[in-house]
């Protein structure tokens, strides 16, 4: 791996002193290595290579901003997730608390906010405004989802002067941070963009988890010991559970885990036919009489004939896996002259819209906090991840590569594979 990749961008030299006090500060020199494992290391211990390495976040000493005459801006991207409020509200805090920045502005419904043609006044945020949030769910900002024109996103920030915009968001909130900046580049405008990484489904490269991801998986165990009690009340009954996942199946595969009376997980990253898995299936019922099944959003797509084409993100439609089984694993059944009560259960939406549990509002507290010293910092075109139990800078390109997805051959779906009872393989 080329350790270019992991360079950050900043604005230019800190000349200011910190305000902050009592703090420990972070060098620039202080890194946290991307690998873990002596065997990935060997190979730059025996070259003598310095091994690649995140800059690791935090405050630094010097800061770029002048927070006197500085304004900052918040947008919130994309669907919700648990604990969009309170990565806003430590936005707000820590911008106010820790560096007396006095203008604070929160643009409405993700990037439509910065586009004046659609009227969305901007919210002054003060820590007045931003008390309580953290105990709702939602986004109080409002979000959208679809790009924006970067040069008019960027007239507004310099109309606003605003010099640091917060892009909360996922893939396609941070592929368009990065067009931002590089309209702002090629002005020749001092404006940082920091990224702090929203997706429940935890699918952003280079990134352990991100918030919400946790209250997910969390939130499922209703939904998954609703579908078993449910399945073992009823004679030959099944409990199937659609939760998120459009093309990486780590909230399903963690839900089995945590509720280990699924007896099926199936992810987008695993193939499957319709035969192998009612054939799994029979063979189930048959011994023991029930079974819950767990399906990702995004599994089995193969299984639709149609392209259902694109959203406003550019992410492909999805058919509704869900529905798909529900209705053939009843006419399967009816075929075979089986009796099968079946359940299905869609808790998606009343997952997403849940407060933040405990860890993640303290994740997303840090996460806040950690945005705000690396652009009081002056860096720039970074996303603030967590990687080995350290808060990280990661440059966006670098964390828009690729989409992380669970790996059919990894330690997490061995787990769940041991766990469920499950066919290695149902094709």
């Amino acid at each position: 791996m080329d350790s270019n990749q992991f360079d950050v961008q900043r604005l230019g030299e800190c000349r200011y002193p910190s305000p902050m006090q009592g703090v420990c500060f972070t060098d620039d020199s202080e890194k946290v290595l991307y690998h873990s494992h002596y065997a990935d290391l060997l190979p730059y211990i025996e070259d003598h290579r310095e091994p690649p390495g995140f800059s690791m976040a935090g405050p630094r000493e010097n800061i770029y901003f002048d927070p006197a005459t500085l304004s900052c801006g918040i947008v919130t991207c994309g669907g919700l997730c648990p604990g969009l409020n309170d990565v806003i509200r430590s936005l707000v805090l820590s911008l106010h608390h820790h560096y007396k920045v006095k203008r604070v502005l929160g643009f409405r419904y993700g990037y439509e906010g910065l586009n004046p043609a659609y009227y969305h006044r901007p919210i002054e945020l003060s820590p007045e405004v931003v008390d309580g949030i953290h105990q709702q769910g939602g986004s109080v900002l409002g979000s959208s989802r679809g790009p924006q024109d970067v040069k008019t996103i960027v007239d507004t920030l310099v109309h606003l002067d605003i010099g640091i915009l917060f892009a909360i968001g996922g893939d396609g909130t941070l592929r368009g941070a990065a067009a931002i900046v590089e309209e702002i580049e090629r002005r020749g405008l001092k404006i940082a963009l920091i990224g702090i990484p929203k997706t429940i489904d935890n699918d952003i490269s280079n990134v352990d988890f991100s918030f919400g991801y946790e209250t997910a998986v969390a939130e499922s165990r209703h939904s998954t010991y609703t579908a078993h009690v449910e399945a073992v009340g009823a004679r030959n009954g099944i409990g199937l559970v659609k939760l998120m996942g459009r093309e990486s199946g780590f909230i399903a595969a963690s839900a089995a885990l945590a509720n280990n009376e699924v007896n099926f997980c199936l992810i987008p990253e695993v193939e499957f036919s319709l035969e192998g898995l009612l054939s799994a299936l029979e063979r189930r019922l048959r011994m023991r009489g029930h079974a819950v099944i767990v399906v990702g959003e995004g599994a089995g797509q193969t299984l639709f004939c149609d392209d259902l084409g694109c959203d406003l993100s550019g992410n492909r439609k999805l058919g509704d896996i869900g529905l798909l089984l529900r209705d053939r694993i009843k006419e399967h059944f009816k075929c075979c002259g089986v009796d099968i009560t079946l359940k299905y259960i869609d808790p998606s939406y009343m997952i997403r819209s849940m407060p933040a549990s405990a860890y993640d509002s303290a994740f997303c507290l840090q996460l806040g906090h950690n945005a705000v010293h690396a652009g009081m910092a002056g860096f720039t075109n970074v996303l603030i991840g967590h990687w080995n139990n350290y808060f990280t800078h990661v440059p966006i390109p670098m964390a828009v590569a690729d989409r992380k997805k669970v790996d059919p051959k990894g330690r997490l779906w061995s787990s769940v594979v041991a766990a469920t009872g499950q066919p290695v393989s149902m094709i």
